[in-house]
This record gives C-alpha cells, sequence and structure tokens, in this order.
C-alpha cells in the first residue's frame, strides 16, 4: 500500500485543462529560452573544478554531459507536457508510481535546489573578492572571512565565506517580500551572459597553442567508480552546467505544433550550449594551461579538498586556471586583457544573483507542493499576511543554503546538488515509459521518439554519472533519502492528504490560498 498511493491522474490533468495555456513557442523562441535558462553559474564557476579532474578533458566532460542532458531533456518534455502542473518530477512520480517514490524524488529536489543555490553562491562570492573588491577597490578580504575553513576544502586561514553568506540572505530576503524578478530583466541577464562567453572566445581562441592540451586525457577518460576523476568524472560535475533545461521542456504546452519543435528547442539549445561550453574550455586551457595539479600516485588532487587548497596556496600553483575562484575572469587578465577579465567578472557578479534566485524559488514551490499534499507540516506553507510569500519555508530555505554557502567549496556543493538532479531525472524517464504502459491512449501533445531506447539511454546515463562522482557526493543521496524516509514515516506517511482521501490538486497560479480540494 505504501507505493500503492497514487494521485489520480485525472485530478490533475483537470488543472492543467483549467489553464488552456494558448500556444505561441515556436522552435527559434524556445531555443533561445532554453539556451537562457542554461548558460549560467557552471560555465562561469565550474570550469576550474573540471580541469583539475580531467584537464583538457574537461571539452569531452562537457559532450559527455550534454549528451545524457538531451535524452533526459526529451522524457521531461513528454511528460511535461502531458502533465503540465507545479511540482516537477515529484509531481510526474506521484501520478505513477505512488506516494513514497514521490516523496523521495521531492526530497532530492529540495537538495538539488538548496545545494545548487549555495554552489552558485559561492561562484558569485570568488568574482566578488576578485573583480569587485581586488580589482576596482584594491581591497583584499582577510583569509577567515573570504572562504571556508582549510579543513573543508576552503583556504589556508578560512573560516567562512562572508560574501556568500551575504548574498544567500540578501536573495532570500527579496523573495520573502515578494520581489519577482521581470521577464525583461532576465532577458538583459541573458544578453549579459552570453555577450561576455562570446567575447572570452574571441579573445582567447586566436591565443591558444596546441602544447596546453598535450595531455589530452592526464587522468584518463575514465579514472575508476567513486574516484570523481577523469573525462567521466568531470562530466559527474559539469553536468551541473546545465542544469535549467528542464524549464524549457514544461514550456511544451505552450509550443506550436510541440512534435517538431519541443525536440528542436532542446536539442538546439542543449547542442548550441555544448558547442559554445567547449570553446569556452577550449580557449581557458589553449592560452594558460588547464592540465591538474597531481598527487600521489600521478591521480589529480580531489577538487574542493584540502590537499588541493595547501597545493594552490603555493607560489608556482597559484596562477593555474585549477587554482582561480574566477576562472574565466583569471584566465583573461593572464593572457593581457585585464580590463576585459574585469568585465567580465562585473558580469558574473551581475547575473549570477538572479540563478540563486531562480533555484531558491524552485525549491520553496517544490517544498510548497509537498506540504501543501500533506507529506510537510502545512505551518511551513503559510503566508505572510503582508508580503503575501511562504515566508516560513522561504527563511528556513535561505539558512540553510547560507550555512552551506559558507563552508565548504563550489566544487563540493555541485557534486552534491548533481546526485539529487540525477535521480530526479532517472524517475522521469520511469515515470514516462510506465505511463506509456498504463495510460496508452492519454493526449500527448510530445511524444518521446524512440522511448524504448531514449528512455533506458537516460537511466543508464544518469546512474553512470552519479556512480563517477567522487565517493562523498555519491553517500550524501543516500544518507539524505534515509532521513527523508525517517521523516516520511514518523510525519508525512500518517498525515497525507491523499492517505485520509483528500485529492489535492495545487495549481499555484490560480489557486493563490492554497485551498485543497476535497
Amino acid at each position: 500500500m505504501k507505493f500503492g498511493r497514487v494521485k489520480p491522474l485525472d485530478a490533475i490533468l483537470a488543472t492543467a485543462k483549467a489553464k488552456s495555456l494558448e500556444p505561441t513557442l515556436g522552435w527559434f523562441q524556445l531555443t533561445l529560452f532554453g539556451i537562457g535558462c542554461v548558460i549560467g553559474t557552471g560555465i562561469f564557476v565550474l570550469t576550474s573544478a573540471g580541469a583539475q579532474k580531467a584537464g583538457p578533458g574537461l571539452m569531452l566532460a562537457f559532450a559527455i554531459a550534454g549528451l545524457i542532458c538531451i535524452v533526459a531533456a526529451l522524457c521531461y518534455a513528454e511528460i511535461a507536457a502531458m502533465i503540465p502542473v507545479a511540482g516537477s518530477a515529484y509531481t510526474y512520480t506521484y501520478s505513477v508510481m505512488g506516494e513514497l517514490l514521490a516523496w523521495t524524488v521531492g526530497w532530492a529536489l529540495v537538495l538539488e535546489y538548496a545545494v545548487a543555490a549555495s554552489a552558485v553562491a559561492v561562484g558569485w562570492s570568488g568574482y566578488f573578492s576578485g573583480t569587485i573588491l581586488n580589482q576596482f577597490f584594491g581591497i583584499q578580504l582577510p583569509a577567515w572571512l573570504a572562504g571556508g575553513p582549510l579543513a573543508l576544502g576552503g583556504v589556508p586561514g578560512g573560516f567562512i565565506n562572508l560574501p556568500a553568506v551575504v548574498i544567500a540572505g540578501l536573495v532570500t530576503w527579496l523573495l520573502m517580500i515578494g520581489t519577482n524578478e521581470s521577464a525583461k530583466v532576465n532577458a538583459v541577464l541573458v544578453a549579459i551572459k552570453v555577450t561576455a562567453l562570446t567575447v572570452f572566445i574571441v579573445l582567447t581562441l586566436p591565443e591558444s597553442e596546441m602544447a596546453n592540451f598535450n595531455p589530452f586525457l592526464p587522468a584518463g577518460v575514465f579514472g575508476g567508480f567513486g574516484s570523481g576523476v577523469g573525462a567521466v568524472g568531470a562530466a559527474a560535475t559539469i553536468f551541473f552546467a546545465y542544469v535549467g533545461f528542464d524549464a524549457v521542456s514544461t514550456a511544451a504546452e505552450e509550443t506550436k505544433d510541440p512534435q517538431r519543435n519541443v525536440p528542436i528547442g532542446l536539442i538546439g539549445s542543449l547542442g548550441f550550449c555544448t558547442v559554445f561550453y567547449i570553446l569556452v574550455a577550449a580557449g581557458a586551457i589553449g592560452t594558460i594551461g588547464g592540465q591538474p595539479i597531481m598527487g600521489p600516485g600521478g591521480v589529480p588532487f580531489p577538487a574542493g579538498s584540502e590537499a588541493l587548497a595547501q597545493q594552490c596556496a603555493l607560489p608556482q600553483y597559484a596562477d593555474m586556471l585549477v587554482c582561480s575562484n574566477e576562472a574565466l575572469a583569471h584566465v583573461l587578465r593572464m593572457i593581457g586583457f585585464s580590463t576585459v577579465g574585469n568585465l567580465l567578472g562585473i558580469a558574473a557578479f551581475v547575473a549570477l544573483p538572479s540563478v540563486i534566485l531562480i533555484l531558491l524559488f524552485g525549491q520553496t514551490r517544490i517544498f510548497f507542493v509537498m506540504s501543501r499534499d500533506g507529506l510537510l507540516p502545512e505551518s511551513l506553507s503559510k503566508i505572510h499576511p503582508k508580503w503575501k510569500t511562504p515566508y516560513i519555508v522561504t527563511a528556513i530555505t535561505g539558512a540553510v543554503v547560507a550555512f552551506a554557502a559558507a563552508f565548504l567549496p563550489v566544487g563540493q556543493l555541485a557534486d552534491i546538488a548533481n546526485a539529487g538532479t540525477l535521480y530526479a531525472f532517472a524517475m522521469v524517464a520511469v515515470a514516462v515509459m510506465m505511463l506509456r504502459k498504463s495510460e496508452p491512449t492519454r493526449e500527448r501533445k510530445f511524444r518521446v521518439p524512440a522511448l524504448w531506447l531514449v528512455g533506458p539511454a537516460t537511466i543508464a546515463g544518469c546512474i553512470f554519472l552519479f556512480l563517477n562522482l567522487p565517493f562523498e557526493a555519491m553517500i550524501v543521496l543516500p544518507a539524505w533519502g534515509a532521513i527523508g524516509l525517517v521523516i516520511y514515516y514518523l510525519y508525512g506517511y500518517k498525515s497525507s492528504h491523499l492517505g485520509k482521501g483528500i485529492v489535492t490538486v495545487v495549481d499555484l497560479d490560480n489557486d493563490p490560498d492554497h485551498t485543497p480540494h476535497p
């Protein structure tokens, strides 16, 4: 019975039909939307962590991660077009596989969004400290305020990453008082990000030297399960740079001729971003080199480790790509384009907080839906009388994000976030295949071509990348899941609305008071 509580699909689809969104998007708009959603934190922040894992093989890592994202995106598109309501993979799983597995997916998404927001905050901190404070004002933050403790992979003499805590707190406060990011502002930020990366490619590729790409795979293609190194290990980390494409798939119901335009938009945007990322990696590595710092036995020191932080504190390694907290701006400064490098740093400084805002908003939405389903205390989703926002869950989330950003390096945070993301993506692929069997006659505005191949490929790809995360990141997901199961059986199972016979269909857009419907 615990697996058998399935939220009725008819009730969920009734909500979707009530929206009756007008299909207006063509393939070109969808592709541009995808590029805007995907290009963000990962490429600005994780280039150095990826290079430490794979060296120049980082270019291959982008291709591997992009390919797995494409098959996952197709699965997302079919189910998002079929069940276009709030809750993402959590709602999809609830409608197919039942409450228990839906809980595990929702719980994993909480991990994904919160930790990813922490990773972006740490990445923003690097550009703020390096470009804004140091380059423009000549201010060097004391080591104890500039990064987490060395034992956690921070910096020598580090205690807390104060800028990361401040930006996490500021964005949380903005969300609590109800500040919404407008589409126009987002479009400007997307233009800034794409322009900055295009300028980076134009300036660095002509300066590249082939010698810097040799050896191309210093840690091999496959460093071994749980090692987190090699091209595949880097792909498991750099996967973070693609997260956001699921927002494209949720636009399937608003797309004209979705069977044609959705795959063009998804594959087109992910393909563009993959090539874009490979060119950025080629420019960074080709100009100043991207070889990892090797530890005992010829194996790269783990990214985000105390041992690597100690090496990067040495003068001979300080200017290496793998040691930079603001990799792309650092590369431009090293090859004589300091002014442009500073402008790129400003672009990251301006654009990255919006990514934190989107991630925190997404996380609170998942929490909100789970709370309204009775799986978490409904007090968490209490609406502030003045701000009209779920201020309690937003404040709790912001506090957790700030705490993680204060003490952990960006590479470790990205790996942990990826663990939750990969689990959710695999479950979406399972849900699509199960729905094809259980609901073959349901209307599908978009159908995954060759699902017999794409579905299993998505699951296998997600499992493969998960097993190539560092062992420490891998064990976070089952540990987090175990905590979640305890909460579910102590509270959620008994308090579930579905278990009590109440079918709650949450439409956060059209039901502002969030009233359960019996």
